[in-house]
């Protein structure tokens, strides 16, 4: 089956308020570039340099997601053109992001990662450390960045209660904090869902989601 059908039989399957980010990692440009062709607009990548290489040789209308664990000292190489950091995690991260997105006169939206999972090895913020950060003098003091919402993965198991329940956890502290709202700060965007439980993550609130495999087939991890 081709990457277009793949696609358009996703898309045809979402509800109109949820955003498809098409995760491109480890594909090839020409990969892309098919599903760019049927449409596709937002791809999503974890490596930034990955990411970097596969916007300079595409089309400028696309909408670059990093999707992965960001570290530090690579956001400059995408300050320049992403779209939404998915996975920020700390006050620091936000801070680094905020001086390089100043560099270009640039707002960068960011999405806050809760830790959801029962996985030890999932990043992500606990309750405590979402409040600390939106509430302090430091965070309402970052002019160059946006948090725009939340993202969060659930545990790798086939156990659906458990994924339901920490999609929901999820959803009541997106609703929990989406009466804040400052000039850096407006919950619209719940991040949760991927290829495998994408359905279940909209039932339970989610309006973006997360799919790579199911477009472009398995990864090829070398």
């Amino acid at each position: 089956m081709s990457i277009a059908k793949n696609l358009t039989e996703i898309k045809s399957q979402l509800p109109a308020q949820v955003t498809l980010v098409a995760v491109s990692k480890t594909k090839p440009v020409a990969d892309l570039m098919e599903a760019y062709t049927a449409g596709q607009r937002i791809f999503g990548e974890n490596k930034i340099q990955e990411m970097t290489d596969k916007w300079e040789q595409m089309p400028k209308d696309i909408e670059w997601h990093m999707i992965g664990h960001v570290q530090s000292n690579k956001v400059k190489l995408m300050a320049e053109y992403v779209s939404l950091i998915h996975g920020v995690d700390s006050l620091k991260l936000l801070q680094e992001i905020n001086k390089q997105a100043k560099k270009h006169n640039r707002i960068i939206d960011c999405l806050l990662q809760i830790h959801i999972a029962e996985e030890e090895t999932k990043f992500g913020l606990d309750e405590e450390e979402i409040n600390h950060i939106l509430t302090s003098d430091d965070f309402k003091s970052l002019e160059n960045i946006k948090i725009v919402g939340l993202m969060g993965m659930a545990t790798f198991t086939e156990n659906q209660n458990q994924i339901e329940k920490e999609f929901n956890h999820l959803n009541s502290i997106f609703d929990k904090h989406s009466k804040l709202e400052t000039s850096n700060l407006k919950l619209q965007t719940l991040s949760m869902g991927m290829s495998g439980d994408y359905k279940l993550a909209i039932s339970c609130g989610s309006n973006m989601v997360r799919i790579g495999s199911s477009i472009f087939g398995n990864r090829n991890y070398q």
